[in-house]
């Protein structure tokens, strides 16, 4: 769960003194006002273990997630790109893996696509 009973307790002080306030200018008994503050303050303190209840399922993260992203972030994986198809529309696969080599080679390596692909000149 989200939080701690202190967090109980202080809703339950909140409904106790919201409700003895608002109802303190009526013409009841004041027996009456205290014993349904005393209600009211049960009941917000009880409710506030379903409040904190979906507080704590809403900021759940499962350890198994936060371990896998930290793993994968200190090992610097990066994922390969894959073309399927060329601009052109020949239907070439090509895989390039970027992991371990310099920019300078991936420069080289895309100039020499450009040059391929482009037209010859007349």
């Amino acid at each position: 769960m989200f939080g701690s009973i202190f967090y109980n307790f202080w809703a339950a002080i909140i409904g106790f003194s919201l409700y003895f306030f608002c109802t303190l200018s009526d013409a009841s008994l004041p027996l009456n006002s205290i014993v349904k503050s005393l209600l009211v303050s049960v009941v917000s303190f009880v409710l506030m273990y379903a409040i904190r209840l979906l507080l704590g399922y809403i900021l759940y993260t499962p350890e198994e997630d936060v371990e896998k992203d930290i793993e994968n972030e200190q090992l610097g994986e990066q994922p390969e790109f894959q073309n399927s198809k060329d601009s052109v529309g020949e239907g070439t696969t090509s895989t390039i893996d970027i992991k371990d080599e310099s920019v300078e080679d991936i420069a080289n390596v895309v100039k020499s696509m450009l040059l391929q692909d482009e037209p010859p000149t007349k």
